[in-house]
């Protein structure tokens, strides 16, 4: 890429697109609840006094390099187009860090801002570089890097407290729940990255990267997809049994489940009606009803149940209702989304005696398993 490089096509500038746009309902249901949450503000206080923000960008400042007009100007071109995409009036900083490996991710509380792995720059073309950028805003703008900070936090103390039946019994019940919307939290990510670039192939063919690398002269976007529906539905109640083993404690969606899912949104229409200038703007977002979003959410956890051919959500099905079931065991698992915040709290001050300090990065892009170091950009 050079700096002088023009893009190949004129992309949309989605004027006042709120968050609520690329948001996977049970991401947006969660982020909602959140925010409604009185005195959640001060937990996220709490968790801030155990975290050096300032010390995590001062190492980044130290040890990468700022991308602006005057270094990298071509990643600066390309993450400049994806802000204009979404309409991002401030960006956050942007950093760009040795690793061989492909990642990025947004981090911070109060600024947050994002950084790039190396290897991105030199395995990703334009139209790639583009997307992932777009992931990157996405998490900024739902503001995922402040809850995936908490996450972090969690974990440590988690780790810290083993000790202690009771309290780690309780923080990893809160960290379950959390993965779980953490992995919803990166397909609506996927979805900004695709809204940022408006190019379906590109963002394709970025988690074809995730999974096989940077070289794709000899991997197939229809063979690929297929590979993701054989994942989905292929095998038996061991192989379900597995996938729930790989996927309960991890913060990202395998890449071919996260293809399958920005495949089916745009086969669904949404991605179009967006682009044509039907989306929720800013301007409304005070005015988004909590049980709305809550019962969206339940309602797309009820319309996967029923669609999946997973071997054993097939054999739930026959049992009974077990979509209906599964609906209405989200909706209340949402609305009971202050118990664990009070959890939380409490969990905060005990792990705030034990432990005086710590630090997170979160936002990642791409599959990991909640360590933040190495993998794919998440």
């Amino acid at each position: 890429m050079s700096a002088t490089d023009t893009p190949a096509r004129r992309r949309i500038t989605l004027t006042g697109i709120s968050s609520r746009a690329w948001e996977h309902p049970a991401d947006r249901g969660a982020l909602v609840a959140l925010r409604e949450l009185r005195g959640f503000d001060d937990v996220l206080r709490s968790f801030f006094g155990m975290w050096n923000e300032r010390g995590f960008r001062l190492s980044v400042l130290a040890s990468g390099i700022r991308v602006d007009h005057r270094q990298y100007p071509a990643v600066w071109q390309r993450y400049t187009e994806a802000a204009a995409a979404l309409d991002v009036a401030e960006l956050p900083e942007l950093y760009v860090t040795q690793s061989p490996w492909l990642g990025a991710e947004a981090v911070g509380l109060e600024r947050p801002f994002i950084v790039l792995n190396s290897a991105c720059v030199q395995q990703l073309d334009e139209d790639e570089l583009r997307c992932l950028l777009g992931h990157e805003l996405g998490h900024v703008g739902s503001g995922h890097a402040v809850y995936k900070t908490m996450l972090m936090i969690l974990t440590r103390w988690a780790a810290n407290l083993s000790w202690l039946p009771v309290g780690a019994i309780a923080l990893r019940a809160i960290i379950a729940a959390m993965l779980e919307w953490w992995r919803k939290a990166e397909l609506s990510a996927d979805r900004a990255g695709l809204l940022a670039g408006q190019d379906p192939a590109a963002a394709l063919r970025l988690l074809m990267k995730l999974a096989g690398g940077g070289d794709l002269s000899q991997v197939d976007t229809t063979a690929f997809l297929e590979q993701a529906a054989e994942y989905a539905g292929g095998g038996d109640l061991r192989d379900s049994l597995h996938k729930i083993r790989m996927t309960a404690w991890s913060t990202h969606p395998v890449p071919v489940a996260r293809a399958a899912q920005l495949r089916q949104w745009i086969d669904s229409g949404a991605y179009g009606q967006v682009l044509a200038g039907d989306y929720p703007r800013r301007d409304d977002d005070d005015s988004t009803r909590l049980t709305e979003e809550i019962k969206a959410a339940a309602d797309s956890y009820r319309e996967e149940f029923s669609r999946s051919t997973d071997p054993l959500v097939g054999l739930l099905r026959r049992l009974g209702d077990g979509a209906s079931d599964v609906g209405e065991w989200v909706g209340g698992t949402a609305g009971r989304a202050r118990s664990w915040v009070d959890a939380a709290t409490e969990a905060a001050g005990r792990a705030h005696r034990a432990a005086p300090g710590t630090r997170a990065g979160t936002g990642t892009a791409g599959g990991g398993d909640g360590t933040g170091s190495g993998g794919a950009p998440r």
